[in-house]
């Protein structure tokens, strides 16, 4: 089971929709995950969006000209993204075994990304896995990028990955460092406990 599954049950796709319309309604920015992927690869560039949950990041990069795919395990999650956005493909499948060809979609992404503390929340031992599975399903030269917490202050679980942990399962993989910051804004990364990190295949 996964630090996801654990802490929701899998049936938080509605609470976790409204959390974030209530956000929106502070005017507060809810696409800077968007915005940062545009900033790496023209309209038109295939995105896997994975661990889409309930497609808030995948939605706005359809909106501004990109095909776009997403990923996630929890059925709820997913069934919030259809009924937002029912012309796009949503798929319901475990990031550790994602195999793009067993649902017909070819594993030629420019780009990945992987936001919302995916990375924190997946099952015990299956964050190598899940970087390969995602590395296999770039075209190469095409990018990584992945964004999650790093301390107890941004994350809704206790820590559980590292930034040297993480890029070692980026070079097992076949991926090479590009850049890291500290926000989807692109501010430069200090140290902080919030790291937006890039790697190419």
């Amino acid at each position: 089971m996964s630090r996801w599954e654990e802490l929701t049950g899998g049936t938080s796709g509605e609470d976790y929709a409204a959390r974030f319309s209530a956000l929106a309604g502070t005017r507060r920015d809810m696409h800077g995950e968007a915005r940062f992927c545009a900033t790496l690869m023209p309209p038109g560039a295939r995105v896997l969006d994975a661990g889409c949950g309930t497609g808030r990041v995948m939605i706005r990069l359809a909106e501004l000209g990109y095909d776009c795919v997403g990923v996630d395990l929890d059925a709820s999650m997913l069934a919030v993204a259809r009924k937002e956005a029912p012309g796009l493909p949503w798929i319901q499948a475990d990031l550790a075994t994602f195999d793009p060809g067993a649902v017909n979609v070819a594993a030629d992404f420019d780009l990945v990304v992987a936001a919302g503390n995916i990375f924190p929340l997946l099952a015990t031992g299956t964050e190598g896995a899940v970087v390969s599975r995602l590395a296999a399903a770039l075209r190469p030269g095409g990018l990584l990028v992945s964004g999650f917490g790093l301390d107890e202050a941004h994350l809704p679980v206790p820590p559980s990955i590292t930034l040297p942990e993480y890029d070692a399962y980026c070079t097992a993989a076949g991926l090479s460092f590009v850049g890291r910051f500290a926000t989807w804004d692109a501010d430069p990364y200090d140290g902080g406990g919030y790291a937006v990190s890039v790697h190419r295949r």
